[in-house]
């Protein structure tokens, strides 16, 4: 007897073959796929899912829930869009390994804005201790990416400087042990300090490690170098072909402050990818949100975060940086700040930064400055980002994968926190028909599983494990906008975790049956 038969729905496979009308079989954390009469099948529930589409789990290449998940595991915002697996660690950015426990709680306050710092039912220094943190505790799947910027702070520490020989050769070390305990690759963020100290010979020493494992190249690009248009990427290109590694572009998008040609960035990444592997990944979104620490200078951090705070609070250094800080994108009365923690300072949330400081009486830099010290760096914020004209051509590509690049704190989160899959097969598919159903489903599933070396996932075959989404496909969307942004999507009926139903008629069922998925064995 089966445990779930989800009979009569039109299966979509994750393979980007034409759907079929059949019906999908549960029986444990497995699935078998039936195309013909299943009238003689016995099975504890049956889910009509006439009129709905049956398919993998979604798979988000770019999540910042590596903290977070383990204080509110049930993850209404991801799984609710029907994302059954996560890859965390990227960005750089990530928490193990960390031999230092001091090094670890200074890291996580010094990226509270984008990961939060939530309090933890554990604590771990390895990557096989972090990723046990997982296991039946969460609501979906973990894959890990070992950031650069734990490696460095064990090794060099937080200083703006090169590594030695010895600093690198411990570095790989640690990757390696990393690798061998599961992670799927090293990422990069090439705007966040310390991992942005790391030079492209010292980034391509690394990537030859992970590649030696069979991992990916994950990054951020160093968005400030050069011509800041193609140089970044040309130095993201460099570190694949040298290392020898799948190169992955992550939420790669032209920006709407960039004069170039969307066409120029994707005819560089076509080029190279007649000679090396080069994959992407975007979001359907025309706001960006990340850390308020990121528009600080990269020279201020040279130290580690007692050394940004003192900048801040020397008149000398706040001097300096009222000179230097810019906006990233449009102005400081688009950039809109939410994620504040005490209460005298609550009415700001939601607020754009112009009218805090005219609320604070005081300039931008000075607001930048006096929050982010009361907020012990916390402070997250939603601008402009994309350029809407040109998004569709990097989604479309067929090179680009989903991740939601989802920062899961604050009262006023980026809307594709709660909507970017929905929105995918809402807007992409159903609306503009730019791209079928079978195509979008395909990114948002076998394409990641493919890019992971996830060989269980990603698609519905006989003995796949049982990560499954039925959804309505004419009422599927997201109503998360900028400023009212906690909402939940309508039209995913169903979603399963290892064959377990997390969500049920659209509603979360309490249920843990994630688990962490080790590079090797998932």
């Amino acid at each position: 007897m089966l445990d779930v038969l989800i009979k009569h729905g039109l299966v979509v496979d994750g393979t980007g073959n034409p759907g079929f009308f059949g019906s999908v079989g549960v029986q444990g954390d497995t699935v078998n796929v039936f195309r013909n009469d299943v009238s003689s099948l016995e099975a504890a529930q049956t889910i009509d899912a006439t009129g709905k589409v049956v398919c993998p789990g979604f798979i988000d290449v770019h999540a910042h829930s590596g903290l977070m998940i383990l204080a509110e595991p049930e993850h209404h915002p991801k799984v609710r869009q029907g994302i059954t697996t996560e890859l965390v660690g990227v960005d750089g950015n990530s928490y193990a390994p960390f031999p230092s426990h001091h090094d670890f709680l200074a890291f996580m306050e010094l990226n509270s804005g984008l990961d939060g710092s939530p309090e933890l039912p554990g604590t771990w220094s390895s990557v096989s201790e972090y990723l046990s943190m997982f296991d039946s505790k969460v609501a979906v799947n973990i894959a890990y990416i070992i950031g650069n910027a734990p490696l460095r702070i064990s090794t060099v520490g937080w200083n703006e400087r090169p590594a030695d020989e010895t600093e690198l050769s411990n570095m790989r070390a640690m990757l390696r042990e990393g690798m061998e305990e599961g992670a799927f690759g090293l990422s990069t963020g090439l705007d966040y300090p310390p991992g942005s100290y790391a030079n492209t010979d010292e980034l391509v020493g690394l990537a030859q490690e992970a590649a030696r494992y069979g991992g990916i190249y994950h990054t951020h690009l160093r968005n400030k170098l050069g011509d800041t248009f193609l140089d970044p990427v040309n130095e993201a290109l460099e570190i694949g072909q040298r290392a020898e590694i799948p190169c992955h572009l992550t939420h790669f998008y032209q920006k709407m402050t960039h004069s170039g040609s969307a066409k120029r960035l994707l005819e560089l990444v076509d080029f190279a990818a007649q000679t090396q592997d080069v994959t992407m990944d975007c979001f359907p979104y025309a706001y960006s949100s990340t850390r308020l620490l990121i528009l600080i200078p990269e020279w201020a951090f040279d130290g580690g975060p007692e050394k940004v705070k003192e900048v801040m609070r020397s008149s000398v250094g706040r001097e300096r940086l009222r000179k230097e800080i810019l906006p990233r994108s449009g102005s400081f009365t688009e950039l809109m700040l939410t994620n504040f923690k005490r209460p005298h300072n609550q009415r700001f949330e939601g607020k754009s930064l112009a009218e805090i400081a005219d609320k604070m009486e005081k300039g931008e830099v000075d607001a930048i400055c006096d929050l982010l010290l009361d907020e012990d760096l916390g402070i997250s914020y939603v601008s402009p980002g994309p350029s809407l004209t040109t998004l569709p051509a990097f989604m479309t590509h067929p090179r680009t994968m989903i991740g939601t690049d989802a920062v899961l704190l604050g009262k006023y989160p980026n809307p594709r926190t709660y909507g970017t899959f929905p929105t995918v097969l809402s807007d992409y598919v159903r609306e503009e028909g730019s791209m079928t159903l079978e195509e979008a489903v395909r990114k948002m599933t076998s394409m990641a599983a493919l890019r992971l070396d996830i060989r269980d996932r990603g698609m519905l075959r006989d003995g796949m494990k049982a990560d499954i989404v039925v959804f309505d496909p004419k009422t599927v969307t997201s109503p998360s906008t900028r400023h009212d942004p906690k909402q939940f999507p309508v039209g995913i009926d169903y979603v399963f975790v290892n064959g377990a139903a997390v969500v049920a008629q659209g509603e979360h069922t309490g249920a843990l049956p994630g688990r962490a998925l080790r590079h090797g064995n998932a």
